[in-house]
Order: structure tokens, then C-alpha cells, then sequence
């Protein structure tokens, strides 16, 4: 049974995440002077947003819930999936200042690589690649069965969620988001391919993956079968409301855009 106690099974990840808020202090407070001299105050904000990130990131892999997630229920292992792709990611990414990531990014040698890795149609299917082959059986079980599989699982999620996230709020101005129209099929793009994934995972007339199958059920009336379409539900659910909250979001600030230059000529005009 699960060890609610237990907050400590993935002593790497632990280790990683204090790695990670320690770098980022390192960076943003006593280095901020040599990576970018005369910058203002410390970025308070970026700051909250990025160790908020740190924080999600620990309660999905550090805590009690991880253990749920990989040895009981599908549907947990989706819901800490989805976590990692998108409410971490996107915080990590806003955590980020300008100054910071220009600074890391901005080298003669990376920016041909690097404009063409971070343009919306190599994100996108970057983003669905890994996501797919990571819920393929192989793949998937060898992640629950192996920690180093696990490991990179976890890196390659977070990874792909920040792709996903870039051309939507990039920090960068060497590297900027897209414009307001690219978002907006960007993100119907990611949601047609996703959700073939949905279906694969929702419609399957048998558990996929034997983990989940024969693992003891902690819901008695969750058998494997309907945990793994709650799954997809919870794939297919999150994965539109996430999607269509950045396209509003995107339609809102295109159309604040589009009314400014209207109301600075009308301004002029009646001056």
C-alpha cells in the first residue's frame, strides 16, 4: 500500500530540484552583476514563478503521489504527466528573465540551430513525438520498471513542456514568441495531434500497459480498464482546457493589439 509519509523515494529528483532553485539563486542574486551589469533589483516575480514550478514539480515527483502514479493507477501517472507538461513547464519558462535567457542562448553558434529548433512546427512535433512514445507500452513500462528510464522520462517531459510553451510566452527577445495568428493554428495543430493520442489511449478495448493491470486496486470500482479511459479523459480534458485557455488568452491580447494603433489614429486625427 502507499506510504502517505513517504516524501523522499526519488532521492535523485530531490537532488536535481535543490540543484536547480540553488542555480537559479546563484544567477539571479549574487551573479546577476556579471551576467547582465546594471540590471535592476532582484527579479522578485520571474523568481516566484520559477521556485512555484520547483515546488509543483517536488509534490508530483517527490511526494507520496509519485508512488501512485507508478505503481497503482494509470490515471495518476496521467495527471503527474500532464503536470510536468504544463503548469511546470509553463512556470519554469515564465520564471525565466529576458536578460538571463539572451544571455544564455544568444551565441553566434547556436542561433541557426537554435531558431530553427524553437519555431512553433519543430515545437509542436517535438512536443507530440515524445509525448506519444513516452505512452507507447515498451517505453512506457520500461519507465516504470527502470529508474534511469524514469529519470529521463521526467527530463524529457519537462523538456518537451518548455518546447511546447515557447513560442506561446518566450522570455527571449533574441528568440521571441510567434505572432498572434502562428499561435493560434499552433495550438490547433497540437490539438488535432493530440488527440489521436486521446483516442489511442481512450478507446483501447484492453489494458495497455501491465503495470496498471495487475496492480492491487485501490478503487474497487476502478478496474484497469476504466482507469486507463479516465486517463485519456484526463488527457483529452486538460490537454483542450490548457489549450484553448492560451488560445482565448492569445485572442484577448491579439485584439488589444490590433485596437491600439486604430485608437492612436483617432487620437492624432482629432488633434
Amino acid at each position: 500500500m502507499i506510504c502517505w509519509s513517504d516524501w523522499h523515494r526519488e532521492p535523485g529528483i530531490v537532488l536535481a530540484l535543490i540543484a536547480a532553485g540553488w542555480l537559479y539563486a546563484l544567477v539571479t542574486g549574487p551573479w546577476r552583476g556579471r551576467i547582465a551589469p546594471g540590471l535592476p533589483a532582484y527579479p522578485r516575480e520571474h523568481a516566484i514563478r520559477f521556485y512555484a514550478g520547483l515546488a509543483l514539480a517536488y509534490l508530483a515527483l517527490g511526494s507520496p503521489f509519485d508512488q501512485l502514479s507508478r505503481v497503482f493507477l494509470f490515471s495518476a501517472h496521467m495527471v503527474r504527466d500532464l503536470l510536468l507538461l504544463y503548469p511546470v513547464a509553463a512556470l519554469l519558462l515564465l520564471g525565466m528573465p529576458a536578460w538571463l535567457v539572451d544571455r544564455a542562448l544568444d551565441r553566434p553558434f547556436l542561433r541557426r540551430p537554435l531558431s530553427a529548433l524553437l519555431s512553433p512546427i519543430v515545437c509542436g512535433a517535438v512536443f507530440i513525438l515524445v509525448v506519444a512514445v513516452w505512452h507507447m507500452p515498451r517505453p512506457f513500462e520500461g519507465a516504470l520498471q527502470r529508474p534511469p528510464v524514469a529519470a529521463l522520462q521526467v527530463a524529457s517531459m519537462v523538456l518537451v513542456g518548455l518546447l511546447f510553451w515557447w513560442p506561446l510566452v518566450s522570455p527571449s527577445r533574441v528568440f521571441p514568441a510567434a505572432g498572434h495568428g502562428i499561435r493560434a493554428l499552433y495550438l490547433a495543430c497540437v490539438q488535432v495531434a493530440l488527440t489521436a493520442l486521446f483516442s489511442y489511449v481512450f478507446m483501447a478495448d484492453h489494458a495497455i500497459y501491465p503495470t496498471f493491470q495487475y496492480a492491487p486496486r485501490l478503487v474497487a470500482a476502478l478496474d484497469p480498464l476504466e482507469d486507463q479511459r479516465l486517463a485519456g479523459v484526463l488527457l483529452g480534458l486538460v490537454s483542450s482546457l490548457t489549450l484553448l485557455g492560451a488560445l482565448g488568452i492569445g485572442f484577448f491580447r491579439w485584439a488589444r493589439h490590433s485596437e491600439r494603433p486604430t485608437a492612436y489614429r483617432n487620437d492624432a486625427k482629432s488633434r
